[in-house]
């Protein structure tokens, strides 16, 4: 049952410890599936593996299920990851030349920008994992 809404991967079950179930899946670029990936060098498969919070106590170790995030969600994790440190590092690179005119220190104080960013992230990572919920159902 996929929803164009939603990002969906086939895992399966490594663990459960309480309502914390692990599942892990194969995350497949889009030319992993291409039938050239064997002659490409840019095809990437990696495994990854998700912490989801069920209170339903149906799954067992070892089950086959597919794991959900709402595709919202992927594009708000692009933005934390991606969109908003590059806009930051610009930013910060445009005012640092207007200010100092000097190009080394300019692209060092836009590069240093990141290490606070990426340290407010890591301790607001309990909120964040809040938000970015991953459901997981059953194959049939």
């Amino acid at each position: 049952m996929s929803n164009s809404k939603s990002i969906e991967h086939k895992g399966r079950i490594d663990s459960i410890d309480g309502n914390k179930i692990n599942v892990s899946f194969l995350a497949l670029s889009g030319c992993a599936s291409c039938h050239a990936k064997g002659v490409c060098s840019a095809a990437d498969m990696q495994e990854k593996s998700v912490e989801v919070f069920d209170y339903t106590n149906q799954y067992t170790t070892g089950q086959e299920v597919n794991v959900t995030l709402k595709q919202s969600l992927g594009f708000r994790a692009l933005f934390l990851a991606y969109v908003l440190p590059f806009i930051l590092v610009l930013f910060t690179l445009i005012i640092l030349t207007i200010i100092t005119n000097n190009e080394a220190i300019s692209g060092i104080g836009a590069l240093v920008v990141l290490v606070p960013y990426y340290l407010v992230l890591f301790l607001l990572k309990s909120k964040i994992r809040k938000k970015f919920t991953f459901t997981i159902n059953r194959i049939d």
